[in-house]
Order: C-alpha cells, then structure tokens, then sequence
C-alpha cells in the first residue's frame, strides 16, 4: 500500500510523527509512507489552496517533502508532482495537536488536506487528538491517538463505507482528551456544534502603537449535544464521522423548489 501523509501543524510537529508511525504500520514492510506536509504551521487555513501564488517544494529526504503551501496544496503537489502519477492508495491528515469536532471541522486545514485527497477520488482519514487537562500531564500528550490510531484506520480501511460518487465521503477521527488506557472505543458520530461559543477576536496593541487583532478560539470542552463528535470525545470515545465535501441543505431542496416556484 502507498500512503500519502500530510497535516497543518508543520513538517515538525509531534503529531505528524505520530502519523507516520500509524501509517507504516498500516502499509507494512512491502508498503510505501510518503510525506509531504507544511513548511511552516498552517492551522485554521481550512480547504484553502494557493491559488493565486506558486508555493515553493523541497526533498527533505526519502520520500520526505516539504511545500510552502497548505495541506489541500501539499496533497496536489504529492499526486501531481512528488508522486509523478502513481497515486497513493491512501491519504492521511494529522494527526493534529487540538480537536476537530464540531465547528472546528469548518476551519481546520487537517480536514482540508483529506477532503482534496477525497475529492481526487482517493480514500481519506483526517485525525485529530483532544487535548486538555488529562493530556497535559502525560509525557506523551498524542498517547490516545498513538495507541489507537493503527486500529481506527485499519477498521475504516477493512470495514468502512468508501462510496465511488462525486463527492467522495472521507473520515474525521478525533481521539479524547485522555490516557489511552482510559480512552473508550470508537463511536459513530454526527458533527456537533457548540452553542453559546465561537470564534472571535482579541485587539491588542502593538509597541509600536498599532492596533492588531488575534483570532481566539472558544472554550473546547463546551459539550455538543448528546451523541455528536465533541460530546462523546469528552465521555471518554474515539469519534468517527463520515464527511463530504457537498455543503448543499438536501433536506431544504424540496420545500425551497416549492417556495420560489
């Protein structure tokens, strides 16, 4: 098996390391791992490309790369450049330090990195592990994904649903926030939203004078409603939501048609 891995936290960070132990015991001693991730962190970019600029690309070592891009351009750049066509069989996104349950799912660039790898019609997993106060006291904060990653994707891989349509569905895996002796096993969830919180901004005022603005984050460990990815994250489960990139409101079509007509 071939495995393409990329993620948004950088070409250095811990969890892509995680990811790649993951991914080689996913592709065996027979199989092939290739990396091509961020030159530099690229959190929040979503399923962004960069569209209007060349993004320059540098051979790390065996079959390591490097792109000054996004996740969803570091996955063109594997298949249609690294790769020189011989496409990989799998793509893997992570495994990302923070969660991407409920409406993180809309800004993360882990996410963007397996919907491209979906919608280039090639099987996709984004993971992603939950921190909070329990994983910041272990000397492996990534343990749950560690330990359990191997066997979440080998499940998905063997008995997953991987439809041949035009939006191809994909994977989101979020492990909790918790030891991995401690985490539960993997739920089926929707994606969940929490209420009451959301992203917003924070001025500050630079030495200089200037004004600038931070983008801040809301509390993550708001619970979702009851069965949705962020709330069974917080029980203790690994949550596995099936995606597509599709965003249209199939369940408003019908009565909308009817409206306007």
């Amino acid at each position: 098996m071939r495995i393409l891995i990329t993620n948004d936290d950088g070409i250095n960070a811990p969890g892509l390391q995680v990811l790649e132990e993951i991914a080689a015991a996913i592709a065996g001693p027979e199989g092939e791992v290739w990396t091509v991730a961020p030159a530099f962190e690229q959190s929040g970019v979503g399923h962004c490309i960069s569209y209007t600029h060349p993004m320059m690309i540098a051979k790390l070592g065996p079959r390591r790369y490097a792109a000054e891009g996004s996740p969803a351009d570091c996955v063109l750049a594997a298949i249609y450049d690294v790769l020189q066509g011989a496409r990989p069989d799998l793509v893997l996104s992570g495994v990302n330090r923070g969660n991407n349950s409920a409406e993180n799912v809309l800004y993360s660039g882990t996410i963007g990195g397996a919907m491209e790898g979906a919608l280039q019609g090639i099987p996709s997993i984004a993971l992603s592990q939950f921190m909070g106060r329990e994983t910041d006291g272990l000397a492996d904060p990534f343990e749950s994904a560690r330990n359990h990653g191997t066997a979440v994707v080998r499940a998905l891989l063997d008995r997953g649903i991987w439809t041949q349509d035009d939006y191809r569905v994909f994977y989101n895996v979020n492990f909790p926030p918790l030891p991995a002796a401690r985490t539960l096993a993997p739920r089926v969830a929707p994606q969940g939203f929490r209420r009451d919180t959301s992203f917003s901004v924070d001025p500050h005022m630079s030495p200089s004078g200037r004004r600038f603005l931070w983008i801040k984050g809301g509390p993550q460990h708001t619970p979702t409603l009851p069965g949705t990815d962020a709330a069974v994250n917080l029980q203790g489960h690994i949550s596995v939501t099936p995606m597509r990139a599709d965003l249209t409101a199939h369940d408003l079509l019908a009565d909308l048609a009817d409206r306007l007509a």
